[in-house]
């Protein structure tokens, strides 16, 4: 499936959080959303991306958001990557169907073809979507690069969040 573009409502769906709860995307309605998708647990790459999301959380809900990481591992293995680094976040897992592709995944366009040490592969490329209080896609990072992304992602929040704030103070009050 193609990626979601900004400016489209983001898919509806549900999946079991680290905990084995169902989570509906619709649960954060009202709040941003930052919901990146990355390859695995407890991976170098995988870790180093959660924990700028887990260090930058309180800054993060203080502009009116909240954080989602979807990968196809288990909620048992989100369970233990949650508790090793402590991550204050929902972790969800859509796990593999029998075709091989991850539901949500392949929804969302980011289990594609990719090409890994020269080989072409399929898989999950790292994305990050920015999803509104009203469930449309406001932006969107394809091939996220670990080391600068949190910085990215926090500014757009700050963006996002000042724009929210001006247009709160130029409604008319009744």
């Amino acid at each position: 499936m193609p990626l979601i573009e900004p400016g489209q409502r983001a898919p509806a769906f549900t999946l079991n959080d680290q905990r084995g709860n169902a989570r509906k995307l619709a649960d954060f309605r009202g709040r941003a959303l930052v919901m990146y998708f990355y390859p695995e647990d407890d991976t170098p790459l995988c870790t180093t991306e959660a924990c700028q999301f887990r260090d930058a959380h309180a800054e993060i809900r203080s502009l009116g958001a909240e954080v989602v990481g979807i990968s196809p591992d288990s909620s048992e293995s989100h369970s233990a990557f949650a508790a090793k680094f402590s991550l204050p976040f929902t972790l969800l897992a859509d796990v593999r169907a029998t075709n091989g592709a991850p539901r949500v995944c392949d929804l969302y366009g980011v289990w594609r073809e990719k090409n890994m040490y020269g080989k072409k592969v399929i898989g999950m490329v790292r994305t990050t979507y920015l999803i509104d209080g009203a469930g449309v896609v406001v932006r969107r990072w394809d091939g996220v690069k670990t080391p600068t992304h949190g910085a990215q992602v926090m500014r757009e929040l700050e963006s996002l969040a000042a724009g929210t704030r001006a247009a709160n103070r130029q409604r008319p009050r009744h």
